[in-house]
């Protein structure tokens, strides 16, 4: 038993090093690198946090909770849904010592609620919903690295949110338009050309072409030293420099665990927790909608996997962090396989900070924000819309409502606006299908009540049986319900008491007094694990 176990196990390690997969994993991982570096630089500036920490956070993710996740695609990192919260605890919590020791406690919770499988939770998501927070996504990289395009890089990269500092979204790429920098247009200009025709040419495919994009910038930087064109500090990425192995060694931090009796320490752990997990939840259930393999990733690991990660990210001085969409879709786009394209973008990032620091400081940001501007365009392609609206309006409206809401709000707020339109869509569609209504050639009425009818099919029946014509034959059968509402008995069962007021005949067929809930659903539990 334990050799076939083993033997198992080396079978599923050695498909992470198959030529055929590391031929695409490699390059998609050098793409999440890229897409990752100034994210997660800009994520810890604007947490309030040392810029390692958002660096460390990164590689944790991709290294850690890659080993860990059962995921073959997701992309872990520090998050813009959690900058608000890290940037308050800060605060609050009044130093990143104390901060950090809720980052590991929240870690903890995480790891129980796998343990608890409250990942199934992410089974729930409505598959419109889903759907538009991807387009929302491709939407909001669009309109966010805009401004990071044209040189203005006053906002923080991997910001999401569409309220910033006094602007919104939309002023924002108004007032960057406005102090346009033209030697960041040519190089942003010219990185999208190349992302869109590189990969066209067969002979030049084998190069990703997010590396050509990069050293086209750090040429054209150089190039441009001098002249009206020349770009500015701010306009390139800054990860911090070690000069010795001492200095690299004081970048990590340490949890205050003096602090643990502190009441606001896990009040933000189990903040943290309940976020992070829900964010995760979510980018999970997008990125298996988008795996051309269609494979479906163990929710409840996957908490596990990043409760793994945050513990390591507050033991070593990093923020917090969660499955990200934005690098989980770019390494989806740039055709990764597994999951070592997930743990080697964590390398990278590990690899860069302490061999080529001044090399990666030397590329510019708007040529980053071309990688950002096609994998946005990827997310909300026109052929979703179309193939959305052609699913109906039952998918069509949450699908248009959860857009509009991430992108004028958050991904969560937005998420939650479109979950509660794609429940009232399920609700009314629920409504209206508790029975099948028939009628026989001798004029009577046959009302077959479906597998279950709850409390919410109530208003529909009790109008259908009150409408119901005068001096005729109605028999309510009950043969296909497993579980029938008191509330909707009750309502049977006085209509036929009364029917006789308007001359109807009324047949009970196989409708029980009493549907025993408990049994009902051992019933259903024993049929679904059947063998």
């Amino acid at each position: 038993m334990a050799a076939n176990q083993w033997s198992a196990s080396s079978l599923n390690l050695k498909k992470y090093f198959l030529p055929k997969n590391l031929k695409k994993d490699i390059p998609s991982s050098i793409v999440v690198f890229l897409v990752a570096l100034p994210l997660c630089l800009g994520i810890a500036l604007a947490s309030g946090a040392p810029l390692f920490s958002g660096l460390l956070a990164g590689i944790i993710g991709g290294i850690v909770v890659g080993m860990a996740s059962g995921s073959q695609l997701s992309a872990t990192g520090p998050a813009a849904g959690l900058t608000v919260i890290v940037l308050t605890a800060i605060g609050k919590l009044g130093t990143f010592e104390t901060f950090l020791l809720s980052v590991l406690i929240a870690g903890v919770l995480q790891i129980i609620l796998g343990l608890v499988k409250a990942g199934t939770i992410g089974n729930y998501f409505p598959s419109a919903v889903i759907e538009g927070m991807l387009a929302a996504i491709g939407i909001i990289l669009i309109l966010k690295q805009l401004p990071h395009a044209v040189g203005y890089d006053a906002d923080f990269e991997g910001d999401e949110s569409f309220q910033q500092s006094g602007n919104n979204t939309f002023s924002a790429i108004q007032l960057a338009l406005s102090r346009i920098n033209y030697g960041a247009v040519i190089i942003s200009a010219l990185s999208v050309l190349v992302m869109i025709y590189w990969p066209k040419v067969k002979k030049l495919s084998g190069i990703p072409a997010p590396l050509i994009v990069v050293l086209i910038g750090i040429v054209l930087t150089i190039v441009f030293k001098g002249t009206g064109l020349s770009l500015q500090a701010d306009q390139m990425v800054n990860i911090p420099k070690a000069s010795s192995f001492s200095d690299f060694t004081n970048l990590f931090r340490s949890p205050d665990f003096s602090q643990i009796g502190n009441k606001e320490v896990w009040t933000v752990a189990f903040t943290l927790a309940i976020v992070a997990s829900l964010e995760t939840l979510l980018s999970l259930e997008a990125v298996d909608k988008i795996d051309p393999i269609k494979r479906i990733s163990p929710t409840n690991r996957e908490l596990v996997a990043q409760g793994l990660g945050n513990i390591t990210s507050g033991l070593l001085g990093g923020l917090p962090m969660t499955s990200v969409i934005v690098r989980s879709s770019a390494n989806v786009n740039s055709g990764a396989r597994t999951k070592m394209s997930t743990i080697l973008h964590g390398t990278w990032l590990l690899l860069s900070l302490i061999l080529i620091p001044s090399v990666i400081n030397m590329i510019p940001l708007s040529c980053l924000a071309a990688i950002l501007l096609i994998t946005g365009y990827k997310l909300a392609r026109i052929d979703l819309f179309k193939k959305m609206w052609k699913h109906g309006r039952d998918q069509f409206i949450p699908f248009l409502v959860t857009v509009i809401a991430v992108v004028l709000t958050d991904l969560l707020t937005g998420v939650g606006i479109g979950m509660a339109v794609g429940i009232f869509f399920i609700l009314r569609t629920n409504l209206r299908n508790p029975y099948f209504y028939t009628i026989t050639e001798e004029g009577s009425i046959t009302i077959r009540l479906a597998e279950e009818v709850s409390f919410l099919n109530k208003a529909a029946i009790q109008y259908t049986l009150t409408h119901l014509p005068k001096e005729s034959t109605v028999i309510i059968d009950g043969t296909n319900s497993r579980y029938i509402d008191r509330d909707v008995l009750e309502i049977i069962h006085n209509f036929k008491h009364n029917a006789y007021t308007n001359a109807i005949i009324v047949q009970l067929v196989n409708i029980r007094d009493h549907y025993d809930v408990p049994a009902l659903r051992e019933m259903v539990y024993h049929e679904k694990n059947k063998g």
